[in-house]
């Protein structure tokens, strides 16, 4: 009994696996919150282009 339980405290695989997966967990996060601001951005550049598009088909570029 003595053995087995030393040798469980010596297997660290089950501790390693856990290190993965909260590893993996952080980068998810990371790419999911840049992915979002990227979003945004994209967003908030194309609306400023229809903007302008808009303002220049209105007649602007007519006078």
């Amino acid at each position: 009994m003595k053995t087995i339980f030393a040798r469980l405290m010596k297997d660290e695989s089950g501790a390693t696996a856990i290190e993965y997966g909260l590893i993996a967990a952080l980068i998810s996060v990371a790419l999911i919150s840049g992915a979002g601001m990227l979003g945004t951005a994209l967003d908030d550049q194309f609306e400023q282009i229809s903007k302008e598009l808009d303002y220049t088909a209105g007649g602007a570029a007519e006078e």
